[in-house]
């Protein structure tokens, strides 16, 4: 069950560290709190989430679980943050110095002219996503990107991802006769070896 209430942390099975402020949906002079990703140092998400429970901040780590195995063969399965470097914190902006200030803090992403805010509906999605099944990372992928089968009969071959009505697709390219095939593949097949470069939306 996630932490709703109060500021006391729960620790879900499918492995979401969350917790919501007392005040709740709070306001100040700069306006409605919204939810913002932080940027952290390396390996101090954990860190970082509990020092702004201590503030009475919201926020929300989403974590997997993941076996370890050690030198001496001992295995451990380990919580471990699914978006590397970066958690969320639900706040009015009047407030991110105190995200800022707290041991562990980077940046709130965004750009010059101040943080992003993200969608309510995204971090909710995001919750009841790792509720109802395992979630893992995985490398972020754009259509028109080039990537590498991983596994399967065409492993090692590469092309560019595309989307098309019925799903992913691999364009498998031979410049030499410039000519093209597109074969379907599962996200998890597949792998980034660049940047997107060109749109192949169907």
């Amino acid at each position: 069950m996630l932490g709703l209430s109060g500021t006391a942390t729960d620790l879900s099975e499918n492995g979401v560290a969350s917790e919501r402020s007392r005040a709740g949906n709070k306001t100040d002079d700069s306006g409605l709190a919204r939810w913002y990703a932080v940027q952290t140092n390396p390996r101090q998400e954990k860190r970082l989430y509990e020092r702004l429970r201590l503030l009475d901040l919201e926020s929300f780590l989403p974590l997997y679980q993941a076996v370890h195995r050690w030198k001496n063969g001992c295995k451990a399965q380990l919580d471990l943050p699914l978006f590397p470097g970066y958690l969320f914190v639900r706040i009015a902006l009047r407030e991110c110095l105190k995200v800022l200030s707290s041991p562990g803090a980077v940046s709130l992403v965004g750009s010059g002219s101040g943080p992003w805010p993200l969608p309510d509906a995204e971090i909710a999605n995001l919750r009841n996503t790792l509720e109802g099944g395992k979630l893992e990372p995985h490398p972020y992928l754009t259509v028109g990107q080039r990537v590498r089968i991983k596994s399967g009969p065409l492993a090692d071959l590469t092309g560019y991802l595309v989307r098309q009505p019925e799903g992913l697709r691999v364009v498998l390219c031979v410049e030499l006769i410039r000519q093209a095939a597109a074969v379907q593949v599962d996200v998890d097949d597949v792998e980034p070896i660049g940047p997107a470069t060109r749109s192949l939306d169907a």
